[in-house]
């Protein structure tokens, strides 16, 4: 069977998607301050040309990576809302959703790497800011139509809901990835819907 021909653009997209990948890989491995240009084309297949064609320098890279772990979670969230459902299919949803993040992030390093890069690089720092306001925003989003849906009035504005949550999970993710031990899935999982229970859900239990 005769292979298609990719269109320009196909190819160029194709491209920036096997760097993106490498990168992310590389940057797991080396970190992103260690990690270099070469490295990343080297691991995509690619020159250093290739890559100057499709980011304008690491850092820009670097940010389009964190973009796409963020709509790829948004896509999941979205899902929880797609139809009707009764409250408790909801709660079921945003807990089936929440409490399998610990597991299933794999980019949750290179966030961590994001914020300790916005620490120390001022001009990262304001982009990067820039991008979590649109989180913080998107998420609070999502925490009003959950109490709209389900009736459930907010515990507290959702803003500060959402940073709280952002935060717990975040928390949580960190434990569960350094000390598994004394942290395993099931705990992680118990106290997230300890605080989905409470805060969100608005139960005793």
């Amino acid at each position: 069977m005769k292979r298609q021909r990719l269109t320009r653009e196909q190819s160029k997209d194709q491209t920036r998607e096997r760097l993106l990948d490498a990168a992310q890989a590389t940057f797991m491995k080396k970190g992103f301050v260690a990690a270099s240009v070469e490295d990343i084309a080297a691991a995509a297949g690619y020159t250093r040309g290739a890559f100057y064609s499709n980011f304008r320098s690491k850092t820009e890279l670097f940010l389009e990576l964190l973009r796409r772990d963020h709509e790829a979670m948004q896509a999941g969230l979205h899902a929880i809302f797609e139809s009707a459902a009764s409250r408790e299919e909801m709660e079921a949803r945003v807990l089936r959703y929440y409490s399998s993040l610990h597991r299933e992030n794999k980019c949750f390093l290179l966030w961590v790497e994001a914020k300790l890069l916005a620490v120390r690089d001022g001009r990262f720092r304001l982009r990067f800011n820039a991008f979590m306001h649109e989180k913080i925003e998107q998420l609070s989003a999502y925490v009003r139509e959950f109490s709209e849906r389900v009736g459930t009035p907010m515990s507290m504005p959702p803003e500060q809901l959402a940073i709280g949550l952002m935060g717990l999970c975040d928390g949580v993710q960190f434990f569960y990835t350094v000390d598994p031990q004394n942290v395993p899935s099931e705990m992680a999982e118990t106290v997230l819907a300890g605080f989905f229970a409470r805060v969100v859900f608005g139960r005793d239990a």
